[in-house]
């Protein structure tokens, strides 16, 4: 169940929230929406997300009353991907959330 998009404003990345079964948001690569990487860390769906003003941090509200940030559209985070090979990597070091209840 997708619940929320929000798109990069640097990137041409997509992140998309989601229910059921897994409540994550999935980072996507624009146009070929591959899945560039999964991140987990809220217990229910996850209802919302807004970006921060510089553009580089994502955060997600869920319905486990708490509220996460991301670190995901930060420069770090885009250039770990790409310097993986093949253009995007399973590890997003900056990709981590801090969780607020």
């Amino acid at each position: 169940q997708v619940c929320a998009l929000q798109w990069s404003r640097t990137e041409k990345e997509l992140l998309s929230s989601h229910g059921y079964i897994d409540n994550s948001l999935c980072l996507w690569k624009y146009p070929s929406m591959v899945k560039v990487k999964e991140l987990k860390g809220h217990t229910k769906r996850v209802l919302h997300m807004a970006q921060s003003p510089d553009g580089q941090t994502v955060v997600s509200g869920a319905a486990d009353e708490t509220l996460r940030f991301w670190n995901v559209f930060a420069p770090a985070a885009s250039k770990a991907r790409k310097s993986a090979s093949g253009g995007s990597s399973s590890s997003l070091g900056s990709g981590r959330a801090i969780g607020i209840r």
